[in-house]
């Protein structure tokens, strides 16, 4: 069953290749979504697809190099859409 989940990264996110990262972990995934800078300083993440799969990304993303400038994620579940196609860098 498709699962679709918002996650919002603060800390040292953004000049540190965060998106990059992301988006390559997500692409060897079967998911689809992007990833964003915010305005604020954080980095967003909009994912849809299994919900295994999406633990994959997140696991990947918390124990990878990133994981040391991350401060706080928020997560949020919401409703798949089936609107997004690929996984784009925004």
């Amino acid at each position: 069953m498709k699962k679709r989940l918002r996650v919002v990264y603060s800390g040292r996110v953004q000049g540190v290749g965060f998106r990059a990262t992301v988006a390559r972990f997500a692409r060897s995934l079967p998911l689809d979504g992007l990833v964003w800078n915010r305005p604020d300083g954080r980095v967003e993440l909009l994912v849809e697809g299994d919900e295994e799969a999406i633990a994959r990304l997140l696991q990947r993303v918390g124990t990878s190099h990133l994981a040391s400038g991350i401060e706080s994620v928020d997560v949020h579940w919401e409703e798949p859409g089936g609107d997004l196609r690929g996984f784009v860098i925004a």
